[in-house]
């Protein structure tokens, strides 16, 4: 049997190159020093690539890679691989997700500290100025402090337990997550965001996404305590840049300490000509004990997956096209997108997933099931949930997950998926099916049948069905310059109606607290897919 050909396209430490190089199932190639234009040279008969962020992966890549089965991203960041464009080649995908947790983690208590005891200015008055004025350089303890947490998964959790041991006070917020796994640690667990916004040191550990991009803005920090000190070791725009640059200036923020920003590299970033703010250039991975860590899982993850034994933190699902009936494709996505849209619209940490499957494509409930959960739960999730760990992050949450076939004779749908999210507070239902072989479909929502394209930004207005609720709607909207691309009614037997308005640009909370005090307005919420 012939051994897979490895090619290590990125730098990664020498202590996973020698493990590789002493697999007996690997042939190796280090091809990291080569130019990225002559890299197809290696690639063309390669099984398997290790890459890290200098190395795009994209079509063209691919187009030359015509023996690549699998690709290992050492490290955490995949946005250099085209991920779809690898699912449709049957290529398997996995990171490296864990082996800078405690790197990112000790970064962030550099941050607080250095904020608290201002020691980077300290250090730079002494020894480069030769100045000694103790005087110049009163700091403030950690002891005692209010700690404000968000985001408590793999990263957050750790920094809370180490602002513990200094004796701080930990207020965490992760609507993700069950309270317990704050509250069995001794910290306070909260709903209201009010409570992290009152507090001493606020630092971020949330995934970059749509409900958290500038989720730390101009009115978040009007209502927090003049002093207050702001970290985000975690990624750039979870803090809006100006409204923090503003607070800063003022004084209102004391401190920042920050590791990443917006757009990298940011040599000429406004921040960096404030005195008041510790930067540092992305640090969070850069200790040599965490690239050992990641060298080494990419080399063991590589020897396990040419062996067949596992394929450790695979980031898709490994089809290609041809070997799955064209008819149910579409429907995997189908059913990922509506588990994503009544996620975000169901309010509250998930507690369960159920998926009903009808028609022919029952056969394949158990990857429609797979999909379902990754579109729940991916919002919510630090890490990155995938087709593979999908099922076992469920578990880990608690979140207990159901697939069953249910034949609907009155169903004019020869297929169709329902997918059901409810949460501790909520319960949101939809169901959709694909028409002309391609194009998905939502037709029910919360038993209201509707007809609308599961894609773009879309309002979910209930209402009591009265005459002018749509031009009232249509104003309000208009007053706010939200063009109305779609308007989908559904109605039903009790006087109500719900309308699913597909808009151009994005909603804001005040638009949506308007919708809501409409007079015939029931339930207003908002997603965007």
């Amino acid at each position: 049997m012939k051994n897979n050909r490895v090619v290590v396209c990125d730098h990664i430490h020498e202590t996973g190159l020698e493990i590789l190089k002493m697999s007996k199932d690997i042939e190796l190639t280090i091809a990291y020093d080569e130019p990225k234009d002559t890299l197809k040279r290696f690639t063309k008969d390669a099984d398997l690539v290790i890459t890290r962020s200098s190395t795009p992966v994209n079509e063209e890549f691919l187009e030359h890679a015509k023996s690549l089965k699998y690709i290992i991203r050492a490290g955490v960041g995949v946005d250099n691989v085209d991920i779809n464009a690898c699912s449709k080649r049957g290529i398997i995908v996995m990171n490296v997700p864990t082996a800078n947790t405690i790197a990112a983690v000790e970064l962030t208590m550099t941050h607080i500290l250095s904020a608290l005891r201002t020691f980077p200015d300290a250090h730079s008055e002494l020894k480069d100025k030769r100045v000694w004025k103790r005087e110049n350089w009163y700091g403030t303890e950690l002891f005692g402090k209010k700690v404000g947490v968000i985001g408590f998964g793999n990263i957050g959790s750790r920094v809370a337990t180490r602002c513990q041991a200094f004796e701080a006070n930990i207020i965490a917020y992760d609507p993700y997550i069950p309270p317990s796994k704050v509250t069995d640690h001794g910290m306070k667990y909260t709903k209201n965001f009010d409570d992290i916004l009152s507090c001493d040191i606020i630092t971020i550990h949330t995934p970059k996404n749509r409900e958290t991009i500038g989720m730390i803005g101009a009115d978040e920090i009007a209502k927090m305590k003049k002093g207050v000190i702001l970290i985000n070791v975690a990624r750039g725009g979870l803090y809006d840049e100006k409204a923090l640059e503003e607070g800063l200036r003022t004084q209102k923020i004391r401190f920042a300490g920050i590791d990443v920003f917006s757009q990298e590299p940011a040599n000429d970033h406004p921040l960096l000509d404030l005195d008041n703010i510790n930067v540092t250039p992305h640090l969070g991975a850069n200790t040599r004990e965490s690239q050992v860590k990641i060298a080494t899982q990419a080399a063991e993850n590589a020897i396990e997956v040419v062996k067949g034994i596992s394929f450790p933190n695979a980031l898709n699902m490994p089809f290609k096209e041809n070997e799955i009936p064209d008819f149910v494709t579409p429907y995997f996505e189908l059913t990922q997108r509506m588990a994503f849209l009544a996620s975000q619209v169901a309010r509250g940490p998930i507690e369960s997933i159920t998926v009903d499957v009808d028609g022919d494509i029952k056969e394949y409930i158990d990857s429609l099931k797979i999909y379902a959960i990754v579109g729940a739960m991916r919002e919510s999730m630090e890490e990155n949930i995938n087709y593979v760990n999908a099922p076992y992050i469920a578990q880990e949450r608690g979140v207990k997950v159901k697939a069953q076939t249910n034949k609907d004779i009155d169903s004019p749908y020869k297929n169709k998926v329902v997918v059901r999210v409810t949460t501790s507070d909520d319960s949101f239902k939809i169901c959709g099916t694909i028409f002309e072989g391609t194009t998905p479909k939502i037709v029910n929502v919360n038993g209201f049948d509707v007809d609308v394209t599961p894609k773009g930004k879309i309002i979910f207005f209930r209402n009591s069905d009265v005459p002018g609720v749509i031009g009232d709607v249509g104003m309000l909207l208009a007053k706010h310059a939200i063009n109305i691309s779609d308007f989908r009614l559904g109605r039903d037997n009790d006087g109500q109606a719900i309308a699913l308005i597909v808009v151009d640009s994005e909603v804001t909370k005040e638009t949506l607290i308007e919708l809501s005090k409409l007079e015939a307005a029931i339930d207003v919420r908002y997603a965007e897919i």
